[in-house]
């Protein structure tokens, strides 16, 4: 199945399956995007995202702190971005950029769900082909 819905993407709904794998900020997705596509207004690419997240592949959560057990201070994604909220969002240009100063505390990220999994990774009967 993986590798069927998989070569049904499009060239720009891959990238955003790519970023979610990834765990990337939003603005990541804008160097796995073709040129054409990142030609596009971000409404549109706000369309193809919302379409994802819609077939519920991706989830958008807001960047949080995190400390691993040997404390070392890090980030992970946080709390969940409501549906609802994310076409204002995804509106606004700001969150498809990278911070000036370098600080991605709350920044939008990408996040791929246990269905998306099933999108961007073999089955096994797909492996042993």
């Amino acid at each position: 199945m993986s590798k069927h819905e998989w070569d049904t993407l499009t060239k720009s709904e891959k990238a955003f399956m790519v970023n979610s794998y990834e765990i990337d900020i939003l603005p990541g997705v804008w160097g796995d995007l073709d040129e054409a596509d990142q030609s596009r207004p971000v409404n549109e690419l706000a369309g193809i995202l919302l379409a994802l997240i819609d077939r519920g592949w991706i989830e958008v959560r807001r960047l949080a702190p995190w400390t691993s057990p040997s404390g070392e201070n890090g980030f992970q994604p946080g709390e969940l971005v409501p549906r609802e909220r994310l076409p204002a969002i995804l509106g606004d240009v700001a969150n498809w950029e990278y911070s000036e100063d370098g600080n991605w505390l709350g920044a939008l990220t990408l996040v791929e769900t246990e269905a998306g999994k099933k999108i961007t990774r073999l089955t096994p009967e797909e492996t042993a082909e």
